[in-house]
């Protein structure tokens, strides 16, 4: 614009800065180093295609730490976003469910059990686990299983093992924790023909069986 302005109009670069309102430097900027954009593009996109998980600081990382070159963080990224090559961030997976019903009493054991997991901190800093499993007839205690971690497949262990001599329910409350929504146990309750009933994201009170007896073991 500068540059159609003093040819139309002959005028001077000084009265055509002040209109536009850009500095003399500015207007005689000449890029220099536009020829080793296209070697940083080329390196980003062979790193990104031969390291698919990698994102632009480790990209960055191996360029000036393992390749040795001098290039400016910001030029590197800015080309970086140019090429597209942002990580998708992976959503979460949430289940899509209704709204559950009140919370009701069963008319017998074994018709609804409840799960939730507790935590909290040993003395040497590790922290623990608990997983409480309660009958919502009588609010019976069935299960305080603790261990350092609980992934899905010891949900599972821990509620075989409860069914042994238990018995199986006809469904089980549980809330929208990773181990809960995890395939594994989901695939185990269709096989068990158990019903899972997931309570709504940030709603407790729907799983209030299994609330109040966690605050009877705290």
């Amino acid at each position: 614009m500068a540059n159609t302005a003093r040819d139309e109009h002959q005028t001077s670069v000084s009265f055509i800065c002040v209109c536009f309102n850009i500095s003399r430097s500015g207007y005689h900027y000449q890029p220099k180093l536009s020829s080793e954009n296209e070697v940083i593009a080329d390196w980003l996109l062979r790193l990104t295609t031969a390291h698919r998980r990698w994102g632009f600081k480790l990209c960055f990382l191996y360029l000036r730490n393992i390749k040795g070159f001098k290039w400016n963080h910001n030029r590197v990224y800015r080309i970086y976003r140019e090429l597209e090559l942002n990580l998708r961030i992976k959503p979460r997976r949430r289940i899509k469910r209704d709204k559950p019903e009140a919370l009701s009493v069963p008319m017998a054991i074994n018709q609804i059990w409840s799960m939730d997991f507790m935590s909290d901190t040993l003395t040497d800093g590790r922290s623990i686990r608990t997983f409480n499993v309660v009958d919502d007839y009588n609010r019976e205690g069935l299960n305080i299983d603790v261990d350092l971690s609980m992934p899905a497949q010891r949900v599972i262990q821990s509620l075989e093992r409860l069914i042994e001599w238990r018995g199986k329910p006809k469904a089980i409350r549980c809330d929208n924790g990773p181990e809960y929504i995890s395939q594994a146990l989901r695939d185990w309750a269709q096989a068990m023909d158990i019903e899972l009933m997931y309570i709504q994201p940030g709603k407790p009170t729907q799983n209030a069986y299994i609330e109040r007896f966690n605050r009877t073991v705290r």
